[in-house]
């Protein structure tokens, strides 16, 4: 019995395909970056975004999500929190803000120019996040960050950028602007959020349960504070999303019995 249960874990040890930390590190490191290529396949991936959810194209918006980079920083910030290495922290978080900023203002520079200003079914699946979302980007984010740290990468990034999504609510809320529809805005802008929070959240938890190194020393007060922040982060993130999709499910009960009840008349 003893030898089956150790030959489970084995099957579920991460540690035995670990990539080397420094390894890791660089790669991290490498995709925080937001200037030159980066920058233009940002920009351009924004565009291809905006375009799929004005024509209300599923595959394009997919298209979008694959060429995308802005889940670099986002590990990044999850990663530096891990392992207290609070200059990698706000290189993330900047060149994340910096991100979002030339994203946000391509995609509502599109769509001020675009004739057609009809909000799709893609437009609007992005303003009502709930507790779902959280399990995507939450599930999501831990698949990505475990295959960053594996040297058998597959091809489950591409997978992560497509079930996380963050391409498509930043475009919206470009909409949102463009049309000054802040419902718009702010509904996407909410499960944008949603998504940063938990993949970086995820990156912070596998980082910590693979031991990553403590990249620099910090006292037991800070330790403190960081973690009331992260807490305090998580709760705001989280509690919205609880509220509506318990609305969801409500509706969704709602429904059912009413079509039960017209099927029986």
């Amino acid at each position: 019995m003893e030898k089956q249960v150790r030959k489970i874990v084995t099957i579920f040890n991460l540690r035995s395909e670990l990539e080397d930390y420094e390894t890791i590190h660089a790669e991290i490191e490498k995709g925080i970056q937001f200037r030159g290529t980066n920058l233009w396949i940002l920009m351009f991936a924004i565009v291809v975004a905006s375009v799929g959810l004005n024509m209300n194209s599923t595959a394009v918006i997919i298209g979008a999500m694959l060429i995308s980079p802005l889940m670099g920083p986002i590990n990044g910030m999850g990663y530096s929190l891990a392992t207290y290495d609070f200059y990698l922290f706000r290189r993330s978080l900047k060149n994340f803000i910096y991100a979002v900023g030339v994203s946000l203002l391509t995609s509502a520079l599109y769509f001020f120019l675009s004739p057609i200003n009809e909000a799709h079914s893609e437009l609007l699946a992005r303003t009502s996040p709930t507790i779902y979302d959280v399990l995507i980007a939450l599930f999501g984010g831990l698949a990505g960050i475990v295959a960053i740290s594996s040297k058998l990468k597959g091809n489950v990034i591409p997978g992560v950028a497509i079930a996380t999504a963050l391409m498509p609510p930043i475009c919206t809320a470009g909409y949102g602007l463009a049309t000054l529809q802040f419902n718009f805005f702010f509904g996407a802008l909410y499960l944008f959020t949603i998504n940063t929070v938990f993949i970086a959240f995820a990156a912070l938890i596998v980082c910590q349960y693979l031991k990553f190194p403590i990249r620099s020393i910090v006292d037991p007060d800070r330790k403190k504070r960081v973690n009331r922040a992260l807490t305090a982060v998580i709760l705001i993130t989280l509690v919205p999303s609880v509220y509506f999709g318990y609305q969801l499910v409500q509706n969704e009960n709602f429904s059912q019995h009413a079509e039960y009840f017209i099927s029986q008349v």
